[in-house]
């Protein structure tokens, strides 16, 4: 590395994001050390890996190093934070870390609503495949390669950017490709227009932007494009793109596609992971590496052997019972996961969710009352505020009597660890059980298909 190799210390190391930046510095030849408030297969892993990782948050942790990383979720009352603002130690936003530890690399971007993580670990198959050899950050564990984030021999970097908080602002890739836009992260956003623009001056005040690519099938994102003089290619499946991709038929394994590039024939490809969305991140991943001059046979290779990320559209065997794990909170999103997963079984469907966020409740209300179609009954536990200020009127039975209105049987078991006993009272070999949410509901998931392959369902 061509830097000063410093000490940097990551608050929340255990977290997706932070993790990979984390990753990449100790790539870079820095000294990481780390806190976090629990240990996790994270912690774990990047202790292993040579971070110096502690369990629990304290001002001693801070002992030698040189600069702080955070990411917006660690609060201002932060014990760490403050002891490090105190002591004059500079804080940075692990974007602007990422920024920084990236100099030097051509990077390509993706970012968006949904599918971002996808696309991210798609391009870096891709190139892999192409013999690239890319660097990535990706918001989520990618099969194929048994991580988050590596450094990577070659010149080419895949990040995958944050638009939540604003952070998108702070990185500058050459090539960015925008999936979707949709109401979402409204704790930092007014409302979509909020979004749009936001999305729109990242592309038009990016000096290093070379091209911009962005799903056509998005409304959110066919009102961006009427706001954007920058070059940009679109891609779909749904509505005429510059790339497009048409299912062959409904399976599920593998989905069976055939690509356009600007009107020319490209070929049929497959993916061997489910969910028929996934057809469009497909075309994101496909029109950028076609693009940058890499042939179809060598994406549509790689495509075919691509496995996805950690519990996205994630399928379990439970001994006769299907469980499906996916991280996907939005309505949208778990619309679409819900109407492949309805291929998976002829059984019935149970939809497992905990309500999130009340800001996301209360603008997306009518969107959550009819995101769950298709399932036999949806059970909610206790809604997670995400340390968000109430609103008035808006709780578990708030969204509970809003998906009832559409016709739904719901049930609220308030506590997590009663979610079990309620399913094994409810479900019969061949039903099929999605979980919705984040780590807690996903370990309890593999807990529970452990137990049930040991000892089947009667």
């Amino acid at each position: 590395m061509t830097e000063k190799a410093e000490h940097l210390h990551f608050i929340g190391i255990g977290g997706i994001g932070v993790s990979g930046v984390a990753r990449i510095a100790m790539a870079r030849g820095h000294r990481v050390s780390g806190s976090d408030v629990r240990e996790s297969q994270i912690t774990r892993a990047i202790a292993e890996e040579g971070a110096k990782v502690t369990i629990g948050h304290r001002p001693e942790n801070l002992a030698g190093c040189e600069r702080v990383v955070v990411s917006t979720a660690i609060p201002s009352d932060n014990v760490e934070l403050q002891a490090a603002r105190k002591a004059g130690i500079p804080v940075i936003h692990r974007s602007q870390m990422l920024a920084q530890l990236a100099v030097g690399k051509h990077t390509i971007g993706v970012t968006g609503t949904h599918g971002k993580g996808t696309i991210s670990a798609m391009i870096t198959r891709i190139l892999e495949q192409a013999g690239w050899k890319p660097g990535f950050v990706i918001g989520g564990l990618v099969h194929d390669y048994g991580t988050n984030a590596r450094w990577g021999e070659g010149d080419w970097m895949v990040l995958e950017v944050d638009e939540s908080d604003g952070s998108h602002h702070r990185i500058a890739p050459e090539y960015l490709v925008c999936n979707y836009l949709e109401p979402d992260h409204l704790n930092y956003y007014k409302d979509l227009d909020h979004i749009i623009r936001s999305m729109a001056e990242c592309l038009q005040h990016n000096p290093r932007l070379v091209k911009a690519f962005v799903n056509g099938d998005c409304q959110g994102n066919r009102r961006l494009l009427q706001t954007v003089s920058r070059p940009v290619v679109t891609y779909g499946v749904e509505t005429e793109a510059d790339y497009r991709g048409q299912l062959l038929d409904r399976g599920q394994f593998p989905i069976r596609f055939r690509a356009t590039g600007h009107g020319v024939p490209l070929g049929e490809g497959a993916l061997a992971i489910p969910g028929h969305y996934n057809l469009v991140n497909a075309m994101g991943a496909l029109a950028l590496t076609a693009e940058l001059g890499i042939p179809f046979p060598v994406a549509r290779s790689a495509l075919a052997e691509f496995r996805g990320l950690e519990n996205r559209f994630s399928i379990l065997d439970a001994g006769g019972l299907t469980i499906v794990k996916d991280y996907i909170s939005h309505p949208t999103g778990m619309k679409r996961v819900l109407e492949s997963a309805a291929q998976l079984t002829q059984g019935r469907i149970f939809s497992v969710w905990k309500p999130y966020r009340y800001t996301l409740l209360s603008y997306l209300q009518e969107e959550y009352a009819t995101a769950f179609a298709g399932s036999h009954e949806v059970l909610l536990t206790t809604m997670y505020g995400a340390e968000e200020d109430p609103i008035e009127g808006v709780d578990t039975e708030f969204i509970a009597r809003k998906i009832r209105q559409s016709g739904m049987n719901v049930t609220v078991v308030p506590k997590d660890e009663d979610l079990i006993g309620a399913l094994e009272q409810r479900v019969r070999i061949g039903d099929e059980v999605i979980f919705f949410g984040g780590d807690d509901f996903f370990q309890m998931a593999d807990r529970w298909a452990l137990r049930l392959r040991a000892r089947p369902l009667g």
